[in-house]
């Protein structure tokens, strides 16, 4: 039995979480019913749990509140729907009171510490809320968190919590209509108890409170529920560069448009505004709108949309079991990636790669209007769409918020290049749900860092000393790097530059002004500097740039 938890207790504690969600995941999908019956919520806590392990896994401190600070990033950065949001906060909450007490020479965990640590966190996931409920995720918290206060012993404290929880969680059936109506009690809250049940056989020698699953999620025993939000869609992102009445503001006008609001503060307490992160969530119809409300206060990544219907069509399949194939076979027609391209050779490129192509003049570039006639012109209900110039982000922004109010599930991957735009292709798979489809594409453009060669028009300074008309410019994601004279030694240091991160295919865009012995001469560069570094170089007809590059 253990005494306290050190870094390795914690870690442990994340991995048995993982396989009690990965056991009872099915039966908490089944008994999701409140507040909305899309059937996801043992699957977004697991997967929110899954994030905040493999995050945990990559620290190897003895600290305790080193490894619950890895879980609490890595459980932000991977939250699926508003349970994995407030299991985020819990342990960021934990993690910030076990900094503040179990720090210097007391680095370990006691009873006492756990009940402040956990009180702490159920304050911080109550508080991302719009408008807190009972009979959910939160009551369950709160009970346990109240049960251990003060409690000495570890074993004592967490056998308290997890008796607490589970004592609330039986009342919430008569708590809220929904699940009073389907004879159920609240799918977070059984996750909380599962979570703590875990943490008591971590502490207790593999000991469990509440090793079996309830009677109400036996298979079979519940009736699918049926989606009944009076909204169609589910919107989660962070937001960079905000301050705190900024967030505020965000949280007021997401009320205004949807329900299920949380806006939760991610970064550390001694961080400075302009670095703070904030994961959002809400349930809207205006998925346009619930972004663009984001992008007014600070910096939007990381977006994912999950359509209601989509995720009850899914699991329908899943319960019916119909052949996979079955499934797949009616998704390609219903869902499609537009790619906005720079001239007709970039467009045969998106075109070949099994996009649809909106082929961008030089001279005038689209606006949302002509974006939203190339979206409803697909014919498909689903479209992600591709600027792949980052002029062309807002327009497109714009284009896909009124597609969505004309009935189009339309949304925008933010790549902010062609390099980017091929890598999101690469990786999309249209018989995945839109939903990972969407966070594929975004997390492939986002891990593909962009480079171009430009000529200078006119003397400027930049990051690297001031430049003559003529020169030519070396931009990394959007920043000068380096000046030179020479178009093919440019593009060498370029690329070393850019594969100083690290890098396994680097994508080169050549324009047709470009010189001969361009492409080969980053050929023969990369063959004796970078061996294991494969390279694929494409001509892109006409273009204001001297080539393009992306590194994966």
């Amino acid at each position: 039995m253990l005494h306290a938890l050190d870094g390795s207790a914690v870690r442990r504690w994340g991995e048995v979480s993982v396989l009690a969600l990965t056991a009872n995941r099915a039966a908490i999908d089944r008994i999701n019913v409140y507040p909305v019956a899309d059937n996801d919520t043992g699957t977004n806590l697991l997967q929110t749990t899954r994030s905040a392990l493999e995050a945990a896994d990559r620290v190897r401190a003895a600290e305790p509140h080193v490894v619950l600070n890895a879980l609490s990033e890595g459980a932000l950065h991977g939250a699926a729907g508003n349970s994995g949001l407030l299991l985020s906060q819990l342990l960021r909450g934990m993690a910030q009171y076990a900094g503040t007490r179990c720090a210097g020479a007391q680095q370990r965990m006691t009873g006492r510490h756990f009940g402040g640590a956990l009180e702490r966190g159920c304050e911080l996931a109550a508080g991302a809320v719009a408008e807190p409920a009972e009979g959910t995720m939160l009551t369950v918290l709160r009970a346990a968190a109240r049960a251990c206060r003060e409690r000495e012993e570890l074993a004592d404290a967490v056998h308290a919590a997890t008796l607490a929880a589970v004592t609330a969680l039986s009342a919430t059936t008569a708590q809220r209509p929904e699940l009073t109506s389907a004879g159920v009690v609240d799918a977070g809250g059984r996750g909380v108890v599962l979570i703590l049940d875990a943490l008591y056989a971590v502490v207790c020698d593999g000991r469990r409170l509440v090793p079996e699953v309830p009677e109400e999620a036996e298979a079979g025993s519940a009736p699918f529920p049926r989606h009944d939000s009076g909204y169609a869609y589910e919107v989660m992102y962070l937001l960079s560069a905000a301050p705190s009445s900024g967030a505020r503001e965000l949280r007021e006008r997401l009320v205004g448009i949807g329900d299920c609001v949380s806006v939760a503060d991610a970064g550390e307490d001694d961080r400075e505004a302009a670095e703070t992160t904030w994961v959002v969530h809400v349930h809207c119809d205006d998925v346009g709108a619930a972004i663009e409300s984001g992008i007014e206060v600070g910096r939007v990544h990381g977006i994912r949309v999950t359509r209601f219907a989509d995720q009850l069509d899914g699991g329908r399949r899943e319960r019916e079991e119909l052949p996979q194939h079955g499934a797949e076979s009616s998704v390609p027609a219903r869902r499609a990636v537009l790619a906005l391209a720079g001239g007709t050779e970039l467009a045969e490129l998106f075109h070949a790669e099994g996009a649809g192509v909106l082929t961008v003049d030089g001279t005038e570039p689209p606006g949302a209007r002509e974006m939203l006639e190339a979206v409803l012109g697909t014919g498909c209900r689903e479209v992600l769409l591709l600027p792949n110039d980052e002029r062309l982000v807002e327009e497109a922004d714009n284009a896909a918020a009124a597609a969505v109010r004309a009935g189009i599930d339309a949304v925008v991957i933010p790549t902010a290049a062609p390099v980017q735009g091929l890598a999101a292709l690469a990786v999309h798979d249209p018989t995945r749900r839109t939903a990972e489809d969407t966070v594929a594409l975004a997390e492939a453009a986002a891990a593909t860092r962009r480079g171009e060669l430009v000529v200078a028009s006119e003397e400027a300074l930049t990051w690297v000393g001031r430049c003559r008309g003529g020169d030519v410019l070396g931009m990394l994601d959007g920043e000068v790097v380096l000046i030179g004279s020479d178009r093919v030694k440019a593009a060498r240091e370029l690329v070393d530059r850019m594969l100083a991160a690290g890098g396994e295919l680097v994508t080169a865009l050549v324009p047709k002004h470009a010189p001969v012995a361009l492409s080969e001469s980053l050929a023969e560069h990369l063959r004796r500097t970078h061996p294991e570094v494969e390279l694929a170089c494409y001509s892109c007809g006409d273009s204001a740039t001297e080539l393009m590059l992306g590194v994966e």
